[in-house]
């Protein structure tokens, strides 16, 4: 157990509460289902954050939600992933790829807070590097191995990448919903627009 969260199942409305935020959740079978919302619940306890909706998606988009990307993420990896299995034969593990894009940023939820309005990181986490901390609280609620690794090496910035074709939908379709929020926030570049 890490002093950083606690692995907590929440109340049955609760879990409610985020099977009903990020609809695909559903998706996922009966075990990842359960342990993928377990995550969720677990992760909103030990935030600062009052709500889901309340979680800030980024310190550059202090006013984009993060239900909102990780929703957007889910729904493009899915139609990218469609894509690359009908045109380019590419074998995808469907569970794997999306329990990876509904959990690939639950560690912002505890890296992000709230001070006087504005997104700040958390003084207690802010120290960890994007995606470490969401495959700790990943690993310890009893994800696959294969979801904790697609989480822990997706961020932009992480030095190591799997060849998995998993993570390179997850990589595009985040980028994607990133660069979506990136345009919306005033004075913030996206990604494509960088040199």
């Amino acid at each position: 157990m890490s002093s950083l969260y606690t692995i907590q199942s929440g109340s049955a409305s609760q879990r409610e509460e985020v099977l009903r935020a990020m609809p695909r959740l559903a998706e996922l079978g009966a075990p990842l289902r359960e342990q993928a919302t377990t995550a969720w619940v677990s992760a909103w306890l030990a935030s600062t954050h009052d709500s889901l909706e309340s979680m800030p998606y980024s310190l550059q988009a202090p006013d984009y939600r993060l239900l909102d990307h990780t929703n957007e993420v889910a729904d493009a990896g899915i139609l990218l992933a469609d894509y690359a299995e009908e045109r380019w034969g590419v074998g995808l593990d469907q569970d794997i790829l999306l329990a990876a894009l509904l959990l690939h940023d639950i560690d912002k939820a505890l890296l992000y807070t709230r001070a006087g309005g504005a997104v700040a990181a958390d003084p207690g986490r802010a120290g960890l590097p994007h995606g470490v901390l969401g495959a700790m609280l990943l690993k310890e609620a009893g994800l696959p191995d294969a979801v904790v690794t697609l989480v822990g090496t997706h961020a932009a910035t992480s030095p190591l990448k799997t060849g998995e074709p998993e993570a390179w939908i997850l990589h595009y379709a985040d980028l994607f919903a990133c660069d979506h929020a990136f345009r919306l926030a005033p004075g913030t570049v996206p990604f494509f627009q960088r040199t």
